[in-house]
């Protein structure tokens, strides 16, 4: 696996920090008010677990699928959801987990749909922003880092669903990806 990283973009210890610098600010936002954390898997989960574990405030949390990619590396532009949350978001404080923000396909729809849900606050958080990509105007509330537009993987982030475990994040070989 490691071979086919072109160059590590953030290590393990840069990635841990920013997380720590996140849950800071959500612990100030928040104030020990309890909120409702969703997770889209399967990337965001690495980074959802980290975080949660450095919150100081009541945690419920869920998962959904929801996607515009499948296995491509190419946004179809629609987005599906395969799996939907369970808890009922209803006047409670949403934070959404994402990995990375792309296009914005998957977020603008989610935005749309937890607002839809009456949630009391909806906040967006990432651990990437690929703002050069958007198509969509969307912004996350809270973003760990900026990257450049390259195919990156590591660290929960996968290539047709390989790489999640690299604890870092790196840029994948384009020979790897680019004649599937």
């Amino acid at each position: 696996m490691h071979a086919d990283i072109e160059k590590i973009l953030l290590s393990e210890t840069q990635i841990a920090a920013r997380i720590t610098e996140l849950a800071c600010e959500l612990n100030n936002l928040y104030k020990g008010e309890a909120i409702c954390i969703v997770g889209v898997l399967k990337g965001s989960t690495m980074f959802m677990m980290d975080l949660i574990r450095k919150l100081d405030m009541p945690v419920k949390f869920d998962f959904m699928i929801a996607s515009s990619y499948g296995e491509r590396t190419i946004s179809a532009g629609c987005v599906n959801i395969y799996l939907d949350v369970r808890m009922d978001v209803t006047n409670e404080h949403v934070l959404l987990v994402e990995d990375i923000i792309d296009t914005g396909n998957t977020l603008s729809c989610l935005k749309e749909y937890f607002i839809s849900k009456q949630a009391k606050s909806f906040n967006i958080i990432t651990l990437l922003d690929k703002p050069e990509r958007r198509v969509k105007p969307i912004k996350a509330d809270y973003v760990g880092f900026k990257i450049p537009d390259q195919f990156v993987v590591g660290y929960g982030l996968d290539y047709a669903e390989k790489y999640r475990n690299l604890p870092y994040i790196g840029i994948l070989k384009d020979s790897v990806w680019q004649d599937n």
